[in-house]
């Protein structure tokens, strides 16, 4: 699992913006399937640190949880 790039989250930040003021259930879950993406990756680099593990789990949760809603 590589690490995250700086583009790659300043996109995702671009997009959770641009989203936030319309969007539709299905493109919120897909935004949220790749922040948890990129938290995975995140907590993949950092082993030792538990809070990092902890939101990744919590992401990828609720991107589940918003893909078997729809």
């Amino acid at each position: 699992m590589s690490r995250p790039s700086i583009a790659e989250i300043s996109a995702l930040i671009a997009d959770l913006a641009a989203l936030r003021r319309n969007r539709t259930s299905a493109e919120y879950a897909v935004l949220m399937n790749r922040k948890a993406d990129l938290l995975e990756r995140i907590a993949a680099h950092a082993p030792g640190d538990v809070e990092a593990a902890k939101v990744a789990r919590l992401a990828r949760e609720r991107a589940e949880s918003l893909r078997s809603t729809d």
